[in-house]
């Protein structure tokens, strides 16, 4: 029991409180109890960078406990400035910080949560949740084991059980130096992490909690991708054409309905039907759920195009976006270096087009300055991490 409360505060408290930092600064129309989530967890995880890269990189005696003081630290206090905000606004009587709009909209209505939601659509997300609990069943009951196990696996079992990242060889037990080509990918540590607040062992962590958490976190995200993209405006005689029901109303836009839960099924349907090769994106999604390059793939780069969707959203064309979305976009930024260190590259490459087709789609050029900025944070990390190899090849 209390290691099933230690995983429910770590996992889900500490980052929901988190992700009501962002959610702070942006509108209300956006706001959701998912987005607060999964930004809680990027904000969480880039957290974990700044305590952890440090410590791995010029820490050499018991660096883990080194980072999990500091990444303690930190996130217990970001967590309590997101429940300061929110109280803040409760007392200002802007309660639609934990809400915002879409739940505001709905209790004005009559018919009761659930009735609202499944209304016209309720076959449709009961095969979608059918999907996504097989794929859970499947990825705890079959849990997949492959060569990546032995190496970072067994680095989280390391740092949870002697307290020191990348300084001791996962294949022979003998200790090294500085690993440099996965020192800075340092989510197996934030594995660990959990691990030890949990008082559960790595592998378990990894082989049933991470899928757990991991695979409804990915779909959660779909679900705000399929929300923005099935917005839009109609003409009047379109809306009152709609007898059925299909349309509602959420901050002048109307949003089809209808469309979200076919969308959530055809994703599932490519997550299960994905696996044409060892190296697809579903691939990794459903059989290494726990490894950072897995979590890029499902994770980091939707979340970007689902950014994309948010700063397009008629923020630049009135010449201002949400400060809280480019907090989040900092995040995962950050969070792509803790994953892996080739995807801050290539994240950095997908940000540098995406943004040159938004500045020409929208003829403001100015938003090249605040992309860029937003990825200083890459930057610093590719300088040390060449900084860091050129200085292992002189040796």
């Amino acid at each position: 029991m209390t290691a099933i409360i230690s995983l429910l505060f770590w996992l889900l408290v500490v980052p929901f409180c988190i992700g009501l930092i962002p959610a702070n600064f942006i509108s209300a129309d956006k706001r959701s109890p998912g987005f607060m989530l999964f930004s809680g967890y990027f904000g969480m995880w880039a957290l974990f960078e700044i305590s952890a890269v440090p410590a791995v990189l010029w820490v050499e005696y018991n660096n883990f406990k080194v980072a999990s003081a500091v990444f303690t630290a930190l996130t217990l206090l970001g967590a309590a400035a997101g429940v300061w905000l929110l109280y803040r606004n409760g007392k200002a009587g802007r309660p639609g910080l934990l809400v915002g709009k879409w739940a505001e909209c709905g209790r004005r209505q009559k018919e009761n949560g659930v009735k609202r939601f499944f209304r016209g659509t309720g076959v449709e997300w009961l095969l979608f949740f059918g999907l996504l609990g097989f794929q859970l069943y499947k990825a705890v009951a079959f849990t997949s084991f492959d060569g990546d196990d032995a190496y970072y696996v067994v680095e989280s079992l390391i740092a949870q059980e002697a307290g020191v990242m990348y300084r001791i060889l996962p294949l022979t037990g003998g200790s090294t130096g500085l690993d440099v080509r996965h020192a800075m990918a340092v989510f197996p540590m934030w594995v660990a992490f959990v691990s030890v607040r949990a008082g559960v062992h790595a592998t378990i962590v990894s082989h049933v909690v991470m899928p757990l958490v991991l695979i409804p976190l990915t779909y959660l995200l779909y679900y705000e991708i399929g929300r923005a993209l099935f917005v839009g405006r109609v003409q009047d005689s379109e809306r009152r054409a709609d007898m059925g029901g299909s349309m509602r109303k959420a901050g002048g836009d109307v949003f089809r309905r209808e469309n979200l839960p076919v969308f959530m099924i055809i994703m599932a349907m490519f997550q299960i039907f994905g696996n044409v090769s060892l190296y697809t994106n579903e691939t990794f999604f459903l059989t290494r759920t726990w490894q950072g390059k897995a979590v890029v793939g499902a994770l980091v780069i939707p979340a970007l195009f689902w950014l994309f969707l948010q700063i397009y959203d008629k923020g630049v064309k009135k010449g201002r976006t949400d400060a809280g979305l480019w907090i989040v976009l900092v995040s995962i930024n950050m969070t792509a270096g803790v994953c892996s260190s080739i995807s801050v590259f290539l994240v950095c490459i997908l940000i540098a087009v995406a943004t040159f087709c938004l500045a020409v789609a929208e003829r403001d050029w100015k938003i090249l300055f605040k992309m860029g900025a937003a990825c200083i944070p890459n930057v610093i990390y590719m300088a040390v991490y060449v900084f860091m190899a050129y200085s292992y090849l002189l040796k």
